[in-house]
């Protein structure tokens, strides 16, 4: 298909409807593009559970092995199975994947070896012009020398390993804990993750199923999460573990079927962290978690360093920094030793391994973590996203006491509460968050700013 990737590829991934969009006939003029652009002699391929994915990423392999590269195929896998991959066999690595979108969907998260991230400025741009030229002409430049070997490797036992090599949970008391898949990857690396530890186990919808027949695996909207809080509640378990469809994210909630805020876990993984590295270190935040998690950072010892929102620019700066850990509000979770790419799989057993070194109850514990008000994101749809950004700075520039910075979109701060606007790169959207020291002024903010946008 003469394909048009403006529409499928995007600032960091490829993603599109399968077969109108892109077919097995693109993912190998796909693979081809990035044996040329990596100039690798060997790459490592993962898929999730979707219908398409395996015709997809077979095809990828053929057309990367046509350009003389070896190709190891691990197979089904989560986004940070993948990754773990390429950083153990310093190879550049492709997961089929469309995270959480719906099942006609299907992308390719690529990535350098090392787990390096592939986006538009390092490389995505060049396999995009690579695809069309070829996709336009009907034919590819002859490869040089014979064509590579396609091989399968599993590696779930060794991700696993790796994994608890990171955390000690030993110690831990016995808890009971409710994991919902949502029908995606976690039904794969859950079970043997957590085996052997002293966990009651209860799983939800652990059938690999990419049609996703109970609810959506987005657990970032609160309507997908609300069987694993009922669950959680009947059965009177210790913590609900959710995660997204790639399972490179994971979503926590307490022993009252309450949401555990992302920043309040980052805070909590940020601490742990740090008396790992002697309560020395840099921890990554993006500029729209909670106040308390640079605050817990530096009540640790380490340095908090604040970024734009975006796996590109958290993954940058932590390779830049050197930092040991960073979290985002969106519950991706990077870890230096883990290449510093995100696996919500360590989030998760870093949380079971502080709640269960200890007596108390998981609201207990994460409450020191969550000290402040916030909104959550909240979508305005606008038409004209610039001059309502102009009329927010234009409402509280000049007032006393208030700050405005524009490292990603506008952030407008005080002593008391901060908001922050961001375009969409994507949509027609303005994205509100807003965080207040008490409910009642966080309230207030976020109605303030709301009006201006949906003036």
């Amino acid at each position: 298909m003469a394909a048009d990737l403006s529409q499928i590829v995007k600032a960091y991934d490829v993603r599109g409807v399968v077969p109108d969009q892109w077919d097995e006939n693109l993912a190998e003029l796909f693979g081809a593009a990035f044996a040329r652009v990596t100039g690798a002699t060997a790459i490592v391929t993962g898929h999730d559970m979707r219908p398409s994915s395996p015709g997809l990423s077979g095809a990828f392999a053929r057309g990367a092995a046509a350009h003389g590269v070896d190709v190891t195929e691990i197979g089904l896998c989560s986004t940070d199975q993948l990754y773990y991959a390429s950083g153990a066999l310093n190879l550049p690595g492709a997961m089929f994947t469309a995270s959480h979108n719906p099942a006609r969907y299907n992308g390719i998260k690529l990535c350098r070896a090392g787990a390096a991230p592939v986006g538009q400025d390092t490389g995505l741009a060049e396999i995009r012009e690579l695809v069309e030229q070829w996709s336009k002409s009907g034919t590819q430049e002859a490869a040089p020398g014979p064509p590579g070997t396609i091989t399968r490797r599993d590696t779930l036992d060794d991700y696993a390993s790796h994994l608890r090599s990171l955390v000690d949970l030993t110690s831990i008391r016995p808890l009971k804990v409710v994991v919902d898949a949502g029908n995606g990857m976690g039904g794969h690396t859950v079970p043997t993750v957590l085996a052997g530890l002293p966990l009651t186990l209860v799983p939800m919808y652990f059938e690999l199923d990419g049609t996703f027949p109970n609810h959506e695996a987005n657990p970032l909207d609160p309507a997908n999460l609300v069987d694993l809080q009922k669950r959680v509640r009947e059965e009177g378990a210790d913590l609900g573990l959710a995660f997204d469809g790639d399972a490179d994210r994971c979503f926590v909630v307490d022993e009252r079927g309450e949401p555990v805020s992302p920043s309040a876990i980052t805070a909590l993984v940020a601490s742990r962290e740090l008396a790992r590295n002697g309560g020395k270190g840099t921890i990554i935040h993006n500029l729209i978690t909670s106040w308390s998690v640079p605050e817990v950072v530096r009540e640790n010892g380490g340095t908090p360093e604040r970024t734009r929102v975006g796996h590109s620019f958290i993954k940058a700066e932590m390779a830049r920094t050197g930092a040991i850990f960073g979290g985002e509000h969106s519950a991706h979770y990077y870890f230096r030793d883990f290449w510093n790419a995100d696996t919500g799989m360590l989030a998760a057993l870093h949380v079971l391994a502080a709640l269960g070194g200890q007596e108390g109850t998981l609201s207990a514990l994460v409450a020191q973590y969550d000290r402040y008000s916030g909104s959550g994101e909240i979508n305005s749809t606008v038409d004209d996203q610039a001059a309502r950004l102009a009329a927010i700075r234009a409402a509280y520039e000049g007032r006393e006491g208030i700050a405005l910075d524009e490292l990603d979109g506008l952030t407008v701060s005080s002593a008391d509460w901060w908001f922050n606007v961001r375009p969409s790169n994507t949509e027609p959207l303005l994205r509100l968050n807003a965080e207040a020291r008490d409910e009642p002024t966080m309230t207030r903010i976020r109605d303030e700013a709301l009006t201006i946008i949906r003036s």
